[in-house]
């Protein structure tokens, strides 16, 4: 994981590289799996390592494309409903393609995001009147959530079971 953080500055170089640490950091909980290992059901929600991936990029769309930039569904370069296709990841998506889906999904997020600034506002049918301030934070709350579910899946897929006290 890159050391390369704006940790002073401007708010928005600051928000900005926190969003960029969390979308680096729910990536690394993927990095070096199987797609086998990837696609591992350990929760009984649609949640596994390649899906968080696959559903942060549907985020990325959600959020910047369809809510800020005002496209139409299919205008969008993938998935950007809001329900639980946002976890479907298909049988010939491997690893690498959903991570590079998130990577250009967030690459275009920041071009998209750069067109407003943190005071501008809109309104969403579910949350109100937001600015793209909130929305940034609001992206950075979401991956930092998704990167530790990443990671207590991840360790559950590396470390072997523990054993019970006395067993």
């Amino acid at each position: 994981m890159s050391t390369n953080r704006t940790t002073a500055g401007t708010e928005r170089a600051v928000i900005e590289s926190m969003l960029d640490g969390n979308r680096e950091a729910l990536i690394e909980t993927v990095r070096g799996l199987s797609d086998a290992d990837a696609r591992r059901r350990l929760v009984a929600s649609l949640t596994t390592p390649i899906s968080l991936i696959k559903h942060a990029a549907a985020a990325e769309r959600i959020w910047f494309q369809r809510f800020w930039a005002g496209l139409d569904e299919s205008e969008c370069d993938g998935y950007s409903r809001r329900d639980e296709g946002t976890f479907v990841v298909t049988a010939d998506e491997s690893l690498a393609d959903v991570i590079a889906e998130f990577e250009r999904a967030s690459q275009r997020s920041r071009a998209i995001a750069s067109r407003f600034d943190l005071d501008d506002i809109k309104v969403n049918p579910r949350e109100g009147t937001v600015s793209m301030r909130w929305t940034l934070l609001a992206m950075i709350q979401e991956f930092a959530r998704h990167a530790g579910h990443g990671d207590i899946l991840r360790e559950q897929i590396d470390r072997p079971p523990l054993r019970e006290p006395n067993s």
